[in-house]
């Protein structure tokens, strides 16, 4: 026997074997249908008898394997059911002599077969036949199931009979030498008379009996049976039969221990059939009963249980009888089966280090030259083992040799789509998943090494496949999750690699769908650069808002009493919803402030780098960025214009690396020190430009604001003039303005001032508002110098003091002032041509005018609040 079946299971032996197969050209998709309910029949109830047959069905059965079915008799094809279309009565005879044929190959232990007819009618399709249904296609057979039942039944009749004949003692008769195919020429010319040759007949028909016993539902026999065959088999060193023996006494113990099952399938086709109620099944379990079919009794329980291996004894008897399979060359697909039966009950018994030993030996069993087809299943089998007992990555090991080999260099058409299958499998016994969030959580899992010799053969075998998205997937994957253990060469030939298969497949960041159902979430390059911080800047100072009920001085607070709390809920969600405490402005361009390096070793080139948000309308403007090898932190502005107004989150940034678009989400970033992504964006306001009448001041006075941009304007006057400042206010924004509001407050001076030093009238201004953009509106300020100069105690010290200064007119703005670039003049004197009189009576002062502060608003924000434009 050259083919192992490797998902046999110790309840195997206690099942017929059925074979069903296609006559003929039969479509894949019926045959198959039908298989499907055939096997659904797998353990029939026998009539007047509360004995349950199990039957094994298999569409491809091996001749050869058939002629092992002396030495263990659930290999033996003791059924045939023959599937076949035939159309017209022409065709019958053909197809019948087939039906014949078929049956010769497996004729010498077939019990009964069945020929199952489709599309024919007619005549022929009347006539009455025990062996063949006739049925009008494949979707009007409604008869199958019962049709399968009436066959098993008549296996039975033929089981029983046979186990029967054979385990009556015929004294007198000569017991036939039951033989495995390579001992026939071993036994020729032996004296058959010698009391060592017919121990050995005895001993060897003993166990085959136990065979039938076990396989008609008698388990008490079999045990009985299979006690004296080891006896008498251990007492003339027929090793390989002992073994034998020793196997079915062990695989009668685990029916009688799990009547689960050990292979999953069987259990649950149990739990299915029979009329007992639980019950009655928990008292006589499948087999205990006489050979009559009468329940057993009390005693029958006791002497069962006392002839049942142990359940640390079956392994044991597995272990002696595997030693024996291993002295014949010929028996070793008897011993690899058997090390899988074995594996299987101690996966049940939950030993997870013995298995490992039958499992190992297992490995070592040296076969016939197996073909590729071969070598895959066993691997994949010695996968699927090593992970019943809980060794993952020696499963994963096993699993990764069977996909290597789907793609063997001696393969005619290697199968590269079962290969990257096979190799998918492979990732959770090595900690690895295609999922790259699991690899944001810090903690790195399993064997780095080999988690990115696994991902070079995905990449490579999904390029095979002509899968170029999927090999961009995978690389991409790599570079992202195995970045630190690259070594710097590693990074330049992977990156040369993503380059070259980006530029026939670009990587997005949408799911790839496998069709096997699995999808593959996108992979964005968050550590291409690896970002550090992240904070939303404020406008220019000239394009802030500001409230207008804050800046009118009706200031109301609204600071909170401080509580005290040494517990401090911090979380990086809350730093990332926290509302900032400026405002952004609808169609004014908008900064935020990334701190970035670049972890390669060469210069890294970013492209199409920009804003991802939500809330608004967002405008994002990409740029484009190199940076340095290992450049360490590196400051990057990212720049949009909100389109509408409410409230705007920065969810991140987007990046087009390597070919790679990834879509950085902030959350998803470790480590990322930010000052809030939330800030509101108030509707568009008027931009102003003012330009004046009157010169430049030499002389700058420092803001009393650090929100505000101001110039300054100097005039020299004598006390009592008078002169008019005009003042130009032009609209260079899109907003019209609709308001207009002026106060003026004087500083640093020491005399008392009569009478109002700055007058206006804005009436004439106001008659121009609303002011359309482009337009200009002047505004006139009458500047009236009167002061007191009596009772100085050092008037005579000021009397060589050229006049009256009137310096330091700022007008400055916190918002959108823009103030016309003017040619520097120097200040006339009006004074310089009567340097030569009297001035003896004439106190100089000099006086500052810190603010003439202009309100300009479009009446827009947020219900119960306005900003407005803040110039002084």
């Amino acid at each position: 026997m050259s083919v192992p079946d490797y998902m046999q299971c110790a309840e195997d032996h206690q099942t017929l074997l059925v074979v069903v197969q296609p006559i003929g050209i039969v479509p894949e998709e019926s045959f198959f249908r039908i298989y499907k309910r055939i096997s659904a029949v797998s353990q029939v109830n026998v009539r007047d008898s509360q004995r349950v047959l199990y039957i094994r069905y298999r569409h491809h059965y091996p001749p050869e394997n058939n002629e092992w079915g002396d030495f263990q008799t659930h290999r033996k094809v003791v059924g045939l059911i023959t599937i076949t279309d035939c159309s017209s009565a022409k065709d019958w005879p053909q197809t019948f002599e087939k039906f014949h044929v078929q049956k010769e190959m497996y004729g010498s232990t077939l019990y009964d077969s069945r020929l199952f007819v489709f599309g024919l009618q007619g005549e022929i399709a009347e006539q009455p036949r025990t062996d063949v249904a006739f049925y009008p296609s494949y979707d009007e057979c409604e008869s199958v199931e019962k049709r399968i039942e009436d066959f098993i039944e008549s296996l039975f009749i033929v089981l029983e009979s046979k186990r029967l004949d054979r385990a009556t003692d015929k004294s007198g008769d000569k017991i036939p030498l039951l033989c495995v195919p390579f001992e026939k020429k071993d036994f020729v010319g032996l004296d058959t008379d010698s009391r060592h040759y017919k121990k050995r007949c005895q001993g060897r028909m003993r166990k085959h009996v136990g065979d039938l016993c076990l396989q008609a539902g008698m388990l008490q026999d079999s045990l009985v049976h299979y006690h004296m065959a080891v006896e008498l088999l251990r007492s003339v060193n027929d090793f390989l039969w002992l073994g034998a023996a020793l196997e079915g006494l062990c695989s009668a113990s685990v029916i009688y221990h799990y009547p689960g099952g050990t292979g999953g399938k069987v259990g649950s086709r149990r739990a299915q059939g029979g009329s007992l109620s639980a019950e009655a099944g928990n008292r006589h379990r499948p087999g205990a009963l006489t050979s009559n079919g009468i329940n057993a009794d009390t005693s029958a329980e006791i002497g069962r249980a006392k002839n049942c291996l142990s359940p640390e004894d079956i392994i044991d008897k597995y272990k002696e009888a595997i030693s024996y399979y291993g002295k014949y060359k010929n028996a070793g697909v008897i011993e690899l089966e058997a090390c899988v039966k074995a594996v299987r009950v101690l996966a049940i018994q939950k030993r997870s280090m013995e298995a490992s030993e039958f499992l190992q030996n297992a490995v070592y069993i040296n076969l016939r030259q197996l073909s590729e087809e071969e070598k895959i299943q066993r691997y994949s089998i010695l996968s699927e083992l090593y992970e019943r007992i809980g060794f993952h990555r020696k499963s994963a090991f096993f699993k990764r040799i069977a996909a290597m080999q789907c793609a063997a260099p001696s393969i005619p058409e290697p199968g590269w789509r079962a290969c990257y299958k096979l190799l998918l499998e492979t990732l959770p016994g090595y900690s690895l998943s295609l999922d790259p969030k699991d690899f944001s959580k810090g903690t790195h899992r399993g064997w780095a090494a080999v988690q990115m010799r696994l991902l070079h053969e995905l990449v490579y075998a999904s390029r095979r496949m002509g899968n170029p998205a999927l090999s961009v997937r995978h690389l991409s994957f790599l570079l992202q999750t195995m970045l630190d253990f690259l070594s710097d060469q590693e990074k330049k030939d992977v990156t040369q690699s993503l380059e070259s298969y980006t530029a026939k497949c670009p990587g997005t960041m949408e799911f790839i769908t496998l069709p096997d159902g699995l999808k593959l979430p996108p992979v964005p390059f968050t550590k291409l650069p690896i970002v550090r911080s992240v904070k939303l800047l404020n406008l220019p100072t000239s394009l802030r808002p500001h409230k207008i009920k804050s800046l009118l001085g009706q200031n109301v607070s609204t600071k909170s009493p401080f509580i005290y709390s040494p517990i401090i809920a911090h979380s990086r969600g809350e730093e990332r919803t926290k509302k900032i405490d400026f405002q952004w402005v609808q169609g004014d361009v908008c900064e935020v402030q990334l701190m970035v390096y670049n972890p390669m070793p060469f210069e890294l080139r970013v492209e199409n780098m920009g804003l991802l948000t939500t809330g608004v309308e967002f405008e994002s403007l990409p740029a484009a960025l190199s940076l340095p090898a290992e450049s360490g932190l590196y400051p990057v502005t990212l720049v949009g214009v909100p389109q509408t107004t409410g409230q705007i989150t920065i969810n991140g940034y987007h990046t087009s690396v390597f070919g790679v678009f990834s879509d950085c989400l902030l959350d998803n970033l470790p480590g990322v020190k930010t000052n809030g992504c939330t800030v509101e964006v108030i509707p568009a306001l008027p931009r102003l430009q003012i330009s004046t009448s009157l010169p430049r001041s030499a002389h700058t006075l420092q803001p009393s604001s650090g929100d505000e941009i101001s110039t300054s304007v100097s005039v020299q006057l004598y006390n009592g003039e008078t002169q008019q400042l005009i003042i130009k206010l032009e609209n260079i924004g899109t907003e019209p303005l609709e308001t207009l509001e002026v106060t003026a407050k004087t500083v640093n001076t020491k005399e008392k001032l009569y009478g109002d030093f700055l007058s206006w009238k804005l009436e004439d201004t106001l008659s121009q508002f609303p002011l359309k953009p482009g337009k200009i509106a002047t505004f006139v300020v009458n500047i009236k110098v009167k002061l007191d100069f009596s009772c100085q105690e050092n008037l005579l010290q000021d009397l060589n003091d050229d006049g009256i200064s009137v310096s330091g007119l700022p007008l400055s703005s916190p918002f959108r002032q823009v103030v016309k670039p003017r040619v520097e003049a120097k200040p006339v004197n009006p004074q310089e041509s009567s340097k030569g009189g009297d001035f003896s009576h004439v106190k100089v002062s000099d006086i500052k005018i810190s603010k003439i502060c202009f309100y300009c608003s479009a009446l827009r924000g947020s219900p119960g609040v306005n900003y407005c434009l803040f110039f002084c």
